[in-house]
């Protein structure tokens, strides 16, 4: 008799894990509270990105932190709340912002998005699976010469450590290079192997080819109860029904810590909301994906339009979208882009990132239910590490052998 699973969360992790899953044989039952591919996987800056193996865990993160707490528009933003969750979430977090943590965290994610890369290119092969994928690099910008010479020293560190090299590419000879920028910029470093797509088209058309193999996908479902007997689960009462099977799998995003109870385990996460507004073609429309670090934008081209994301508030589940906040995005790039907006906008959104206090995922087996796993706590790399997670845990659930640190990113390091 086949095994079945029930994977809880339909964005991003939870259909790679259904692809994998299913790709065992596995019966796949996919389910989430509100649309497939929604949320948080929606309208992210499609970034795929193995370059990005420094955590948000770094030294000068706290200061950050507290000076936002009295600038109600910065790009980084924690809310004041009396929240006890919260204000524990933010002193492990803190603890963890030393030289030696950083350099832990990044060993782990350079293994794990590296994986997840190769991964992305074998997937990508598939023709079913269009989605504007593009490897033509990531520019890092830099408007002043000061940004540019602190983030060497960045870049100096990824290749001692990572051998990660960038190319830097002079202001002079940045136009040549990208026409959509500006020719007053210092400069940029380039990351050849960086690659983007576009995520909601990604989404739908894996859901489509995963339907076309079998795996059922139920939206509009919330679990409202996780019924449990001998140190595992036995079923979930759902908005729909109960569902019983074999495994279990929460990949439920920024919602999982409300199943920490449940599941019997700790799962330390936090949203951490952003935003992003999309756009008809400019007039002079980018060729590379962007990255501007003074002003924390991400800029992202596709064959259709330009998206311009970023922001991260530490504001609880709050639903709304300051106008403000798509004006900011918008203004942002106006340092840097010859036309930073298109004439019409098509779509402004906001998800919230499943923040964990070590800027880990969260992928493994709970310690007290031998048949429920987590895969959630993917922080800003959801779309980059799908694949390696959705891998992770089937190689889990049929027992194998992985290569990657799993030890680092279990469910058991916050016990």
């Amino acid at each position: 008799m086949t095994d079945s699973v029930v994977i809880v969360g339909g964005g991003h992790i939870g259909i790679a894990c259904a692809h994998y899953l299913q790709q065992d044989g596995r019966d796949v039952t996919v389910v989430d509270q509100g649309e497939i591919g929604g949320a948080c996987s929606r309208a992210n800056c499609g970034f795929i990105v193995p370059s990005h193996v420094l955590p948000l865990t770094t030294p000068d993160a706290p200061a950050q932190g507290i000076q936002s707490i009295f600038q109600p528009r910065a790009a980084f933003r924690v809310k004041p709340q009396l929240r006890g969750s919260l204000i524990r979430w933010m002193w492990e977090f803190g603890r963890r912002c030393t030289h030696t943590r950083m350099m832990e965290a990044s060993g782990t994610l350079r293994s794990l998005l590296d994986a997840s890369a190769s991964q992305y290119r074998e997937l990508l092969r598939n023709p079913e699976l269009e989605c504007d994928w593009q490897e033509n690099g990531m520019l890092f910008v830099f408007r002043t010469s000061k940004a540019l010479d602190d983030f060497a020293r960045t870049d100096t560190l990824l290749t001692s450590e990572y051998g990660l090299s960038a190319s830097l590419i002079d202001g002079a000879d940045l136009q040549d290079f990208e026409p959509a920028l500006l020719d007053d910029l210092a400069g940029a470093y380039f990351y050849e192997d960086d690659s983007h797509l576009r995520p909601d088209r990604l989404n739908a058309a894996w859901t489509k080819l995963l339907e076309t193999r079998g795996v059922r996908f139920i939206e509009q479902c919330r679990v409202e109860a996780i019924e449990k007997s001998n140190g595992r689960i036995s079923r979930l009462q759902t908005s729909q029904g109960d569902l019983s099977a074999d495994h279990y799998v929460f990949a439920a995003g920024a919602w999982s810590s409300s199943l920490a109870a449940s599941l019997e385990c700790e799962i330390p996460v936090e949203p951490g909301k952003g935003y992003s507004v999309t756009m008809t073609n400019p007039d002079t429309m980018p060729t590379h994906p962007m990255l501007m670090p003074e002003k924390h934008i991400g800029v992202t081209p596709f064959d259709d339009g330009l998206r311009i994301a970023s922001m991260m508030e530490f504001a609880g589940f709050d639903s709304s979208i300051p106008p403000f906040r798509i004006e900011q995005l918008q203004d942002s790039a106006k340092p840097f882009l010859k036309n930073p907006t298109g004439p019409v906008i098509e779509d402004t959104w906001y998800g919230w990132r499943p923040m964990t206090w070590d800027s880990l995922p969260i992928i493994g087996r709970t310690a007290d239910l031998s048949n429920a796993l987590l895969a959630t706590g993917h922080n800003m790399l959801g779309l980059s590490l799908a694949p390696v997670t959705g891998k992770a845990i089937a190689d889990l659930v049929a027992e194998r052998p992985t290569d990657i640190p799993l030890d680092a990113v279990a469910p058991t390091r916050f016990s």
